[in-house]
């Protein structure tokens, strides 16, 4: 990576502001559209889509954990300071969102049960997995201070990530953590207080997977060697992807599985690495796109969505699944529902950029919602 610093980070804020806009279309149409609508291939598809932007969260969030990382490293920061640092920003997010699951339950005061507080939303598993991280990374530095840092990082990040794929299918069957409060047993499997894992809530297993793998993607691009080749190695990271789509596919396609029982959608590993795939080949894409294509032309909405992603993603849901929905449920047919994603999609833009010039100009309470990680 020979780029400046301020390339290095812009195909970051452009997959995230991606994996924003993903997320508006999925939660707008699932929120919005009719009984006749959602029967629809176009339906279909848009849900399709929506099965990205908690993978690209989760990877882009292990990516930014390397970078800062590496640089605390860099200063000669003891591990344990970095693991402070590193483990106190996830449980600040673990801690946001708590706290959005309480504004949610008290919004929607009357008709939602006293459980939603304690679902296991995409929040929690992201500032769960980021303490993960941090707790992993120490035991690395620990051990581990050498040339080979960044290499024993990365392959043990890969490791981790690749374990909990694979214990993933048995946590949500025969290994079920049933004797477990179900509050607790929902961050291993989605369980909630319904009896059987949900597939539409995010526990550590398999989603934290995704964070580990980002980091282990995260420590090679930090690598000399990788930095040395510049844009090659993205190509070769696409090459990669590419890859791992068919190595998944034709994994699950033969006559003998490992598991008894698995759900390719929710917890297959095979569908891990179809995943992972698609998301080495977006990241080569975005960064080609940032540095030689029109991603960095004047304004980019998709870059200045990725700078401040936990703010619109905090503020959209009222607007879509929330009392304050700008469109009636389950009402409104394709072309309906697809004006209020635009109005969505402009509303949140205009917010974003209110507050990045409001930040530093004594807008205390908005930068809460969000800091940058800074990693270069």
């Amino acid at each position: 990576m020979t780029a400046a610093p301020r390339f290095r980070l812009a195909y970051i804020d452009w997959m995230r502001g991606l994996a924003c806009v993903l997320m508006f279309q999925t939660h707008c149409y699932d929120s919005w559209l009719s009984g006749d609508a959602r029967k629809t291939t176009f339906f279909m598809w848009s849900q399709l889509g929506g099965t990205l932007p908690a993978p690209l969260f989760l990877f882009l969030a292990g990516i930014s954990f390397a970078l800062v990382t590496d640089k605390l490293r860099q200063k000669s920061v003891p591990a344990g300071q970095i693991a402070r640092t590193t483990i106190r920003r996830g449980a600040e997010i673990l801690g946001l969102g708590l706290l959005f699951r309480l504004q949610e339950y008290v919004i929607a005061w009357g008709w939602s049960p006293w459980s939603d507080l304690l679902r296991v939303d995409i929040l929690n598993t992201i500032g769960l997995s980021m303490m993960l991280m941090g707790v992993v990374c120490w035991i690395v530095l620990r051990l581990n201070s050498g040339s080979h840092t960044r290499l024993m990082l990365g392959v043990t990040a890969a490791a981790v990530g690749m374990s909990i794929s694979l214990l993933s299918p048995l946590l949500w069957t025969s290994w079920r953590p049933r004797w477990l409060p179900w509050p607790i047993e929902s961050y291993i499997d989605g369980v909630h207080n319904l009896g059987e894992p949900q597939s539409w809530l995010f526990p550590i297993f398999p989603w934290a997977a995704f964070a580990f793998i980002g980091l282990a993607v995260g420590f090679f691009l930090l690598s000399d060697q990788a930095r040395k080749r510049g844009a090659a190695t993205f190509i070769l990271a696409g090459a990669a992807g590419v890859g791992l789509i068919y190595l998944g596919r034709w994994l699950d396609a033969r006559p003998y599985q490992l598991y008894a029982t698995d759900d390719f959608w929710h917890t297959s590993p095979n569908f891990l690495l179809i995943r992972i795939g698609l998301l080495l080949a977006i990241l080569a894409a975005a960064y080609l796109w940032c540095r030689w294509g029109a991603g960095q032309w004047g304004f980019s909405p998709l870059i200045q969505l990725g700078q401040t992603s936990l703010l619109v993603y905090w503020v959209h849901i009222e607007f879509v699944y929330g009392r304050l929905s700008i469109l009636p449920k389950r009402a409104v047919d394709v072309r309906t529902a697809s004006f209020g994603l635009l109005a969505i999609f402009l509303s949140m833009v205009l917010l974003s950029v209110w507050r990045t010039r409001l930040k530093g100009r004594g807008a205390e309470a908005l930068a809460w919602f969000y800091r940058p990680i800074k990693a270069s």
